[in-house]
């Protein structure tokens, strides 16, 4: 298919001109993307490494590097290092005694464990001492980086920011030590602010314990069935040496891509950026996840029935992102959900008023595993989650039946061309796309070979897809039932989430 619909050159051969890869002796690749526009650029790193890669008993532990990001190095964010390196030995090993004590079921002694307790407190103060509060982010931020942030998904940690083009030498300097020479500093501090985290994310609020109860159901063995912040009886003993054996093992080069778009030129920039990332020492790529969640069998649900919003939601598992009807998947998510015209908003809010929000997604809570073709819907006031369900097997059914109009079709790839120009149209997402791409598929160029994909999907490969996923067995929901203050006492038994399966299948 012919890629001339992109306007202003942004087409595969002007970004090949523009774009020059490289892969450092260490292992870390290189995208260096010319966009002389404004004198500004931005960097995107990916770590192939998120949530789901987290150690068992260590659940959180990936989403902690997010929290560390900007905690500085060797060389920044410290008066003295080689002090503060004896002072964090010595909060390690005092934390080490601590959490021995407190894992002790039988012969745990009070005393020791208050005595061993503000050991590690004082260690911690000790080594507090040597600290300069946010010193890496000031400096970025005092050289005109805007945007400074890091996040974590289930598959994958970013770090990004935008920066004048004339201070790329030294973000390349702040970067490389970033990745090559951290420190875990103030480790324990930060773990209480997840913890928090999680308490508001979570703990505190009604459809986030019905996510996590819904997806520790959907899945029987695959890691996507933690949540990403972590269950609260690991983030609370997770330690920094755990945190730098994480690092060790998946933030080696050969595991990183970095993406740098903006005003900057290959020839010039390049040879920076070697400079300062050739040095951090290599490794292999960490081994490959080997589980693999069985098939569904049996049709599994979840309901909590308490005093709040009530809500529904349903999934079915589906293939990873390297699977042929890939972009078929993407097609069902457009015409089903995407926005007012869809089939889902359209039936349920426009038409049957039922539902103040109903949306389909897919890929949920990741793409590089198998995950879930996920349909959510919020009933309005004398509304239930029963009619949510109903209403939206009543659309899903129809996809499973008959066709797509070719308008609906039209538009999905309308829409999907559309989204893929705004991606490339400002340097932080085309940075993100090389980066997401050049991991994902080896090659950044499949960015652009995705329009084909998109190109050759028809109606029979929706019908066929739906049929495919869209059964009983394959099937987990959860919700959400009100219950009425006044009936919650009577009803105690019936407030705690509750897990069930028709019969034949393994709970």
């Amino acid at each position: 298919m012919a890629l001339s619909w992109i306007a202003n050159a942004q087409d595969l051969a002007s970004f090949e001109k523009r774009t020059t890869i490289k892969v450092l002796p260490n292992g870390l690749t290189l995208i260096v993307c010319e966009r002389p526009e404004a004198p500004v650029f931005s960097f995107y790193t990916l770590v192939d490494a998120g949530s789901a890669d987290d150690p068992q008993g260590a659940s959180g532990l990936a989403h902690m590097f997010e929290h560390m990001a900007f905690k500085g190095s060797t060389e920044i964010g410290t008066t003295d290092y080689a002090a503060e390196k004896v002072a964090l030995a010595k909060v390690e090993s005092t934390y080490a005694a601590y959490d021995a004590e407190y894992r002790k079921r039988v012969g745990q002694s009070t005393a020791k464990l208050a005595e061993l307790h503000k050991d590690f407190e004082d260690a911690q103060a000790a080594a507090q001492k040597y600290v300069i509060p946010n010193q890496f982010s000031e400096i970025a931020e005092e050289n005109g980086a805007v945007g400074v942030n890091a996040s974590t998904e289930e598959d994958s940690t970013q770090y990004f920011w935008s920066m004048p083009s004339n201070r790329l030498e030294l973000w390349a300097y702040l970067e490389s030590q970033r990745i090559g020479q951290p420190v875990e500093r103030e480790f324990y501090k930060e773990r209480n602010v997840v913890q928090e985290e999680r308490r508001m994310r979570v703990d505190s609020s009604p459809t986030g314990r019905m996510i996590e109860q819904f997806l520790a159901t959907a899945y029987v063995s695959h890691p996507y069935r933690r949540p990403g912040v972590g269950w609260e009886s690991e983030i609370s003993q997770v330690s920094a040496t755990e945190a730098s054996a994480f690092h060790e093992k998946y933030y080696v080069p050969a595991n990183i891509v970095i993406a740098v778009v903006g005003d900057v030129k290959a020839a010039d920039a390049m040879p920076v950026l070697e400079h300062y990332f050739s040095p951090i020492p290599g490794g292999p790529r960490p081994e490959p996840m080997t589980t693999v969640e069985p098939p569904q069998v049996a049709e599994k649900s979840v309901i909590i029935r308490e005093a709040t919003q009530p809500f529904y939601i349903e999934g079915y598992h589906r293939p990873d992102y390297r699977d042929p009807d890939d972009s078929v998947y993407d097609a069902i998510t457009d015409i089903f959900s995407n926005g007012r015209t869809a089939r889902l908003y359209r039936s349920l809010v426009r038409d049957q008023s039922i539902a103040a929000e109903a949306q389909g997604f897919s890929g949920f809570p990741g793409e590089k595993y198998p995950g879930l073709f996920a349909v959510y819907a919020v009933p309005l006031p004398g509304h239930t989650p029963a009619e949510m369900r109903t209403a939206i097997h009543k659309e899903l059914d129809r996809l499973k039946n008959e066709d797509i109009s070719d308008a609906e079709l039209e538009r999905f790839k309308t829409r999907a061309r559309a989204d893929l120009l705004r991606g490339l149209g400002d340097n932080e997402g085309l940075a993100h796309q090389l980066a997401e791409y050049q991991t994902r598929f080896g090659d950044w160029r499949e960015l652009f070979r995705q329009l084909d994909k998109i190109d050759s999907v028809n109606k029979a490969d929706v019908r066929r897809v739906a049929n495919k996923i869209f059964t009983d067995s394959n099937r987990t929901s959860a919700q959400i039932d009100f219950v009425p203050p006044q009936r919650k006492a009577s009803a105690a038994n019936m407030t705690a989430p509750q897990t069930k399966q028709s019969a034949g299948g393994a709970k």
